[in-house]
């Protein structure tokens, strides 16, 4: 069976240590889609987070598709119209914030092209804003200010401890709310049953595309789900040790090595 979708996470996969993509997998991705072949974007980053992919990939001239907020919304570029969202449940986001100001974390959630927080200022934040190309900006009473959809929380923590701290909230939350790791400093409060797999589901039945027929590569925590769930999941070389041992094909090269072009050559 000819698989027909290539879906990329981004840190740590698409894109380099220095959060760029190369030029010759710029060309083989471009390649690509001329050939036929449809990009997902499957990302933990806000929206705006990955504009520049989506113009410096031309997706919206061949018809990809994006999955930002870890699969909370979908999107199809061609048409923008959204496939599939699903927004925070607001009465959870003071008991999330009270957690995070009596264990000296941070928590941040988006405002449009804004990153808003109402914990004490951390690194973290700010290098998610930074990532993001995004103004950060803090508010006063977090809960209250929001009171608005929004697609996600984000708890920052150092990651000597974060993995603690997800624990602890998934025995209080887990069973309202899907909690897990992005990064080691990047703790993903998301509406419950929301990740990058049950999103590609209902992305694949929306368009018609059998999953045996799709590729999904990844690296980290949140993306062991898609690996999973994809016909052919694939772990980079530099990805997190838990979404090797789920992964169909491990690369040879890191994504600072092209490791995206290996997957090109080996299933397309």
């Amino acid at each position: 069976m000819k698989n027909k979708l290539l879906i990329l996470d981004v840190d740590g996969t698409l894109t380099t240590t220095e959060k760029k993509i190369t030029e010759a997998t710029k060309d083989r991705l471009l390649a690509l889609e001329e050939a036929g072949i449809k990009l997902v974007i499957a990302t933990g980053r806000p929206t705006p987070g990955i504009r520049w992919i989506i113009d410096t990939l031309r997706m919206r001239a061949y018809g990809g598709y994006t999955l930002t907020f870890n699969g909370a919304k979908v999107t199809d570029l061609a048409t923008d119209n959204i496939i599939y969202q699903n927004t925070f449940p607001n009465e959870m986001i003071r008991p999330l914030y009270d957690y995070a100001v009596e264990n000296g974390l941070g928590m941040i959630s988006y405002e449009g092209d804004t990153v808003i927080h109402g914990t004490r200022w951390d690194e973290y934040m700010a290098f998610e804003a930074r990532l993001n190309f995004m103004e950060l900006k803090q508010v006063e009473d977090f809960p209250s200010y929001i009171d608005y959809p929004v697609n996600k929380c984000l708890i920052t923590s150092d990651p000597a401890v974060s993995a603690e701290h997800e624990r602890i909230l998934n025995e209080r939350y887990g069973s309202k709310l899907s909690i897990y790791r992005s990064e080691t400093c990047f703790i993903e409060a998301m509406p419950h049953g929301v990740d990058k797999a049950a999103s590609l589901e209902k992305l694949f039945a929306a368009i018609g595309v059998d999953k045996k027929e799709t590729v999904a590569c990844g690296d980290g925590f949140n993306d062991i789900s898609m690996i999973r769930f994809a016909g052919t999941g694939v772990c980079m070389q530099n990805g997190q040790p838990k979404a090797k041992e789920v992964a169909d094909y491990v690369t040879e090269r890191t994504n600072d090595e092209d490791g995206i072009i290996e997957v090109i050559d080996r299933f397309f």
